[in-house]
């Protein structure tokens, strides 16, 4: 029993940071990725020439998204949305 609630505590206290990840990156990025995608702004991550390679790739585009949308996030935010992009999108 014991183990079955640290297994659920860990399991909730994981998706807590990718759901907040996914709400920082929908209000903040969707538009432009938009536009950038033809009216789909998932196509940005999955398409076949994505500059994103690896988890720094990863790191270091958020930073330059950030910039071009003025956005202004802590290191706890930015590394929300890391990983609620690394999760739905890359896997690395």
């Amino acid at each position: 029993m014991r183990l079955l609630l640290t297994s659920l505590a860990i399991l909730f206290s994981s998706a807590a940071p990718a759901q907040n990840g996914k709400a920082l990156h929908d209000a903040a990025c969707l538009e432009c990725h938009a536009s950038l995608g033809g009216g789909d702004p998932y196509q940005l991550y999955q398409r076949d020439d994505r500059k994103v390679r690896s988890l720094q790739d990863l790191e270091s585009r958020l930073q330059h998204c950030m910039r071009a949308a003025d956005v202004s996030w802590d290191r706890d935010q930015q590394k929300a949305v890391v990983n609620y992009l690394n999760s739905r999108f890359y896997r690395f």
